[in-house]
């Protein structure tokens, strides 16, 4: 009813509706974020008002980090069969209804119902094999920017809504902070139903820097089922490259998600550093993957990739390693967001760009897909072990090394890619260029 008008009027104006899509999608993303992120603020506040430790706690989010991660391949099956409007709805239904229905529980149950299952199923189909799917679909050019972009969205979301749900949760409690993320999630399943179109075709385009002249009927559509991306993952496994990138994403994830993002703020409180000024600290580090990861996707249109990866990694774990050490002062935590937040999700664009070359564009969906079950497992890992580990030596300091360590190890791994002659001739013009 909107979408084709609104194509219209941009279209007059020289403007492609793509770039609506993208906004949809980066909303949509900072709206799960948000959702993801808020309950690293609520360790202290759950287990205070419940009684259950951080270890407890620790494991419902991992079950979400992990549902997550694995429904990374089948949501690529749903956006095909039932199109990205109606996945990415009823997606943010979920995310909204658990956050909403978490405030009623009394049981640790309820917290993995709500923030376990439902949360990690809904994040999970609106995760970053969306970005990789519209990135694909209504681009043929500036792929890596756009993707850069859509990925910045999870930090986006951190420094908007995390020092507001910090504040709330310290003066109004810890439900009322949750309001926020519920009426963003709410606001955008609205917006999408309404604007949101599955291709190009559906409002009579053809790709964002198609050839003029390009068909604008769709492609046919891959036959799916719910074998597919196994068959996918059989044939993904036989290359060397997507265990590379399932490792080193392994421990991105680990190093990311399931241990900054979750314990941060508890971590700053074992320092005696109060609940918002940690958050301001994430916000911080939010701020500097937005530029990072947005520069990131504009480089890895033009350099090699690998080698943008093995600076990420290796940059990130050293930043961990010397954050037991910057004694919480704000020098030291300001280095560090600087450091750190600069390749937070910096590695998502290379990482796509790699599995588009080595596997097509057909197929890069669902075997990125996998690549980022890996993610979020090694999340699910961290979010776990780093609670045992400060449950059992009242420090966090073992898991901070031992994720800096695996860091540099996946700095060096990644070089063992050979170079995608895909990759290395599209590259090449930009190369002699700069």
């Amino acid at each position: 009813m909107f979408a084709q008008p609104l194509s219209n009027w941009l279209h007059r104006r020289g403007l492609h509706f793509s770039w609506v899509i993208v906004t949809l999608t980066f909303l949509t993303g900072l709206s799960s974020a948000a959702a993801l992120g808020l309950p690293g603020a609520l360790l202290q506040p759950l287990s205070k008002e419940f009684g259950w430790d951080v270890e407890q706690i620790s494991s419902a989010l991992a079950v979400r980090f992990a549902l997550f991660g694995l429904m990374g391949p089948f949501a690529a099956i749903f956006m095909e069969r039932f199109g990205l409007r109606n996945v990415v709805v009823t997606a943010l239904t979920l995310v909204a209804a658990g956050m909403a229905l978490a405030t009623r529980m009394t049981q640790f149950w309820h917290l993995v119902l709500f923030w376990g299952i439902m949360l990690g199923v809904g994040s999970g189909m609106t995760a970053l094999v969306l970005s990789a799917v519209v990135s694909n679909r209504w681009f043929d050019s500036h792929r890596g920017l756009v993707v850069g972009i859509l990925t910045a969205s999870s930090a986006t979301g951190q420094l908007i809504f995390l020092p507001v749900g910090a504040w709330m949760i310290e003066h109004m409690g810890w439900r009322m902070a949750v309001l926020p993320v519920f009426l963003a999630c709410a606001v955008m399943a609205v917006a999408v139903y309404l604007l949101m179109r599955n291709r190009p075709s559906d409002v009579g385009l053809a790709p964002y820097g198609a050839a003029p002249g390009a068909v604008v009927a769709p492609a046919p559509a891959m036959r799916v089922t719910l074998a597919t991306p196994f068959k996918i993952l059989a044939e993904a496994s036989r290359s060397s490259v997507f265990w590379i990138l399932a490792a080193t994403f392994f421990i991105c994830g680990l190093s990311t998600n399931g241990l900054i993002q979750t314990h941060f703020i508890s971590l700053c409180g074992d320092a005696g550093l109060g609940p918002v000024p940690a958050a301001s600290v994430l916000a911080m580090m939010g701020a500097f993957d937005l530029v990072g990861t947005i520069g990131s996707g504009w480089l890895s249109d033009r350099y090699d990739n690998r080698k943008l990866l093995l600076m990420y990694y290796g940059l990130r774990g050293l930043s961990l390693l010397w954050l037991p050490y910057s004694e919480f002062t704000l020098y030291g935590l300001s280095t560090f967001a600087m450091f750190y937040g600069l390749d937070w999700i910096a590695t998502v664009p290379p990482t796509v760009r790699l599995t588009g070359a080595t596997f097509g564009k057909e197929k890069a969906g669902m075997v990125f897909g996998w690549i980022f079950a890996a993610h979020q497992l090694g999340a699910a890992v961290a979010a776990y072990g780093a609670g045992r580990i400060r449950t059992l030596l009242l420090t966090y300091n073992p898991a901070l090394f031992a994720a800096g360590a695996a860091c540099l190890v996946a700095a060096a791994i990644v070089m063992m890619i050979r170079r995608p002659a895909v990759a290395a001739a599209a590259q090449a013009p930009s190369a002699k260029a700069a």
